[in-house]
């Protein structure tokens, strides 16, 4: 499998994770093109970057795609961003699904995605119970190979202000080192290591079938 003139596939390229993932992805050798799929500009400027405005609910009507050769979806939101269940689980399920799908259309084999610690679709958390299903929903879809990343809490500097992690994000900073043993999986992590974990995840590892990457998976690869 070459590992140059390769292009990639990001959804999510606004959000936390999905800002550094796009960076290393347009800095990388082995991509000469990046197409994103935006509700609004990500305001970035590159030679390989090719951004196409989304109705993330209609994304069947979208112009068809290059051709692709891997996916990377950092799409996520909050029950209470969202403003309701249903609408948390049209972001983080439907419209996860469906860029996979589209992915698969163009022609991807190999996919990354950002889930959660704890992601489990027999859950009978909800957030938890959605990642879990999203998760099982794209294992389904016949691509090579599927990175899985379950971070923890994510660490960095949100465009969207959560009272309630920014109030924790200093105590979990120190008591995240407290974490040993079983527990190290709950370590917060810096989204930057998660976006270097996506695309090195899938540039470095060949590996078929679905992989499961957690907290020192992650750091591996992202260090």
């Amino acid at each position: 499998m070459s590992l140059e003139g390769r292009t990639a596939l990001l959804a999510g390229a606004t959000g936390l994770v999905g800002r550094d993932c796009l960076a290393r992805l347009l800095e990388h050798p082995a991509y000469a093109r990046v197409v994103v799929l935006v509700r609004r500009s990500t305001g970035m400027n590159h030679d390989k970057l090719q951004e196409l405005r989304a109705d993330f609910d209609a994304l069947d009507d979208l112009p068809a795609l290059p051709a692709v050769d891997d996916v990377f979806i950092a799409l996520g939101t909050t029950i209470k961003a969202a403003g309701s269940r249903p609408a948390f689980y049209k972001v983080d399920h439907d419209y996860v699904v469906s860029v996979a799908k589209l992915g698969k259309r163009a022609g991807a084999r190999r996919l990354s995605l950002v889930s959660s610690i704890g992601a489990d679709r027999t859950s009978m958390n909800f957030y938890l119970r959605v990642k879990g299903e999203a998760e099982r929903d794209i294992s389904e879809l016949g691509y090579e190979c599927v990175d899985i990343l379950r971070p923890s809490m994510l660490l960095g500097d949100r465009t969207e202000h959560r009272t309630g992690e920014a109030l924790a994000a200093p105590i979990l900073r120190i008591v995240s080192g407290a974490m040993i043993g079983p527990l190290r999986v709950y370590r917060a992590i810096e989204a930057r290591d998660v976006a270097a974990a996506m695309v090195g995840g899938l540039v470095s590892d060949d590996t078929a079938g679905v992989r499961i990457r957690t907290f020192d998976d992650i750091r591996n690869f992202a260090s």
